[in-house]
């Protein structure tokens, strides 16, 4: 499907609603608490798991792709966003039933954590609108433009999945 002009527009206007809005309202509802409700203390190994199978994905897309599997590599990327799109549900519910939990570990270890988080969370809201760029460019059929963003997606989008997974091992000791 070839994009028009409008069509680029509005795509664009969808992104950075998105790329904003996003990360606003994980921080607005990581206040919420929700009364009476039960810990969901069983979602973080689900969704660092998640995490994992997210960065598995990638991994997979982009060898399917310099492989020539253009239709597997789709498949792939699609379900990664879901995937991304899972985590996300589910830390927030997580985060609104649960207190968050302080890291533990002490000397430099606790700086690597702390890198690590800072880190990951930074990037896992700058790689938003490089993740809906790149899909909007690929969807349309901009496929020079598709990879040249992925580029920069990929091992920034790889980063904060196998970083969510670093950060759950570090910290679920703790929990």
């Amino acid at each position: 499907m070839q994009t028009t002009q409008g069509n680029t527009k509005k795509y664009n206007i969808w992104i950075w609603l998105l790329s904003i809005a996003i990360p606003i309202a994980v921080a607005v509802l990581f206040t919420v608490k929700i009364p009476g409700a039960e810990r969901l203390g069983f979602l973080p190994p689900i969704y660092a798991t998640i995490n994992g199978l997210t960065a598995i994905l990638l991994v997979t897309a982009v060898f399917q792709i310099r492989k020539g599997n253009r239709k597997t590599h789709e498949r792939l990327m699609k379900t990664a966003i879901i995937f991304s799109v899972l985590f996300l549900v589910m830390y927030v519910a997580y985060h609104m039933t649960s207190d968050s939990t302080k890291y533990g570990g002490e000397g430099m270890l606790k700086y690597v954590y702390y890198f690590i988080l800072l880190t990951h969370i930074l990037l896992s809201i700058v790689v938003i609108p490089f993740v809906l760029i790149t899909y909007v460019r690929a969807i349309s059929g901009q496929f020079y433009m598709h990879r040249k963003i992925a580029r920069i997606t990929y091992p920034l989008w790889l980063y904060v999945a196998v970083t969510g997974v670093i950060v759950y091992l570090m910290i679920s000791p703790y929990y």
